[in-house]
């Protein structure tokens, strides 16, 4: 039997990590102690029993957001990774740092209580491209310097 396997990691490149199974409860969390960890209105999560998570470059860095949590995080580029209950056997990885998000959707939203009044209109709001297609010669340049590392596992990085 092949081992179901997902892979992911930071924006530079220094924290990779495999899930070496499915995840499962892929959840957006509201409360105001995710919005803040992700600097954003809400945090995309899914988890995988600690036994199949697994770095395999680089170190993870960790925040205790309580004596209950902890965040780990890029201490390079601050991508937010995890999130784990320190007693539970558990950990969760933030969704958008999978190589492939799309094949993970969010079933459930929880922390309600401090979702933002305005989410539910985001859908409506008017919808624009990004660089590459309003302004293709901004888009090459950001191509052609980006630090970003790519969506798939590299042998190393930065490349030399």
């Amino acid at each position: 039997m092949v081992e179901e396997r997902y892979s992911g990691g930071c924006q530079c490149g220094a924290v990779r990590y495999v899930l070496h199974q499915r995840p499962d409860f892929p959840h957006i969390c509201h409360c105001r102690m995710c919005q803040k960890a992700f600097g954003s209105m809400f945090a995309p999560l899914t988890g995988v029993p600690l036994t199949a998570f697994e770095c395999t470059r680089g170190n993870l860095a960790i925040f205790k957001s309580s004596e209950e949590t902890e965040r780990g995080f890029c201490r390079d580029c601050g991508t937010p990774l995890t999130f784990r209950h320190v007693d539970s056997d558990d950990i969760s990885v933030s969704i958008g740092s999978l190589d492939d998000p799309e094949k993970i959707a969010p079933t459930i939203q929880c922390g309600i209580e401090s979702r933002l009044s305005w989410f539910a209109a985001l859908a409506g709001l008017p919808e624009d491209g990004t660089t590459e297609a309003g302004m293709p010669d901004l888009a090459r340049k950001i191509a052609a310097s980006s630090r970003q590392h790519p969506d798939h596992d590299t042998e190393t990085w930065p490349p030399a």
